[in-house]
């Protein structure tokens, strides 16, 4: 009879959560510095983990927020999310990249990123249902020539499983949660069928910016029926409506390229506003992918992925048609449903 230690124990959790693999951020980088993300292979089993800028979640399968949850909590910052205990600093009109551990080639859709202020009191407390978001970026289709097209979330794959946010410089200075969005449409021709993948992170921003735009409760985002929500992406597309709010005044498409990590840093926690010191010295690390306009115009872009091999989902198909994934392993449950002939 083998003996399990604590360690072989974290381990075959760890093993469990990642046969998934339909990915989840695992750090942020602003100006070199790279801040460590909610680790949902490590933290949620660990007495004390280490308090970072990412909220937590307790999507340990790496699964989604479906439009049936649309309005329960979960879809602010994913499943039975709670406040980062730390939070990072940027300046207006500097970028944040954000770095997956994995995203599986089959799940495509938009990216969106929003803003919400915490007010006075801070990120690390406030009640996430009072948060209200306003949309700084968003990307979708590409190009929809051959079905199911080329989409935002193919960029982000081409970009080594990294996406470039910048925070709009007119943005006034405070406490803003960032929120981080793919929306995978692949059953999505079903209700019910999009899948969300909500990231969130604690920010302070800096600056001399005086804008404080108005939001939507994360809870009052979408609905289930909403036309980029239910959408059928397996038939030649020349557009593709975002869904969620309009972009707010000042926000900027960002050339999607590469964040050389020179640093890790650690978040801050309390009220601090300045930056930190970095803590660890790292090689400069950067991605291979060229550059390419965060549009939704119709030209081409590459979507061939530069990064390491990595466990992804896999999914069985649909009758005579490849295209279309029905069922993906490793979430317990019917992870994508028969799209219909439309």
């Amino acid at each position: 009879m083998p003996s399990f230690t604590s360690k072989t124990f974290l381990a075959i959790f760890a093993s469990a959560a990642s046969v998934a693999a339909h990915g989840h951020v695992k750090n942020i980088v602003i100006n070199g510095a790279s801040y460590q993300g909610y680790d949902i292979n490590v933290f949620p089993y660990t007495q004390n983990p280490p308090k970072v800028a990412a909220w937590t979640a307790s999507n340990t399968d790496n699964g989604f927020v479906g439009p049936e949850s649309f309005a329960s909590p979960d879809i602010i910052c994913h499943k039975n999310s709670q406040n980062a205990g730390a939070h990072a600093v940027v300046a207006a009109g500097d970028k944040v990249f954000v770095q997956w551990d994995t995203w599986p080639e089959s799940h495509h859709g938009p990216v969106i990123d929003y803003l919400a202020s915490c007010g006075s009191q801070g990120c690390e407390t406030v009640d996430k249902t009072s948060l209200e978001f306003f949309k700084i970026a968003e990307a979708g289709l590409i190009n929809g020539a051959n079905a199911p097209g080329q989409w935002a979330s193919d960029q982000l794959i081409a970009n080594n499983n990294s996406w470039m946010i910048q925070i709009p410089s007119n943005i006034a200075p405070g406490n803003y949660v960032l929120r981080h969005e793919i929306i995978a449409l692949h059953s999505a021709g079903d209700l019910n069928g999009a899948q969300n993948y909500p990231q969130c992170f604690s920010l302070v921003v800096t600056g001399s910016g005086t804008a404080r735009p108005a939001g939507v409760k994360g809870t009052a985002l979408y609905t289930a029926s909403d036309e980029g929500i239910r959408f059928n992406i397996y038939r030649s597309l020349s557009s593709y409506p975002i869904p969620g709010p309009k972009l707010i005044d000042g926000a900027v498409p960002v050339v999607q390229g590469t964040s050389a990590i020179v640093s890790t840093a650690t978040a801050i926690t309390g009220t601090v506003v300045a930056a930190p010191a970095t803590t660890t010295a790292a090689a400069a690390v950067t991605t291979t992918a060229a550059p390419v306009q965060q549009t939704t115009t119709q030209a081409p872009v590459a979507a061939t992925s530069t990064a390491a091999a990595q466990p992804v989902a896999t999914c069985t198909r649909a009758g005579s048609n490849p295209a279309r994934p029905t069922r993906c392993s490793g979430l317990g449950r019917r992870h994508a449903r028969q799209l219909k002939a439309q």
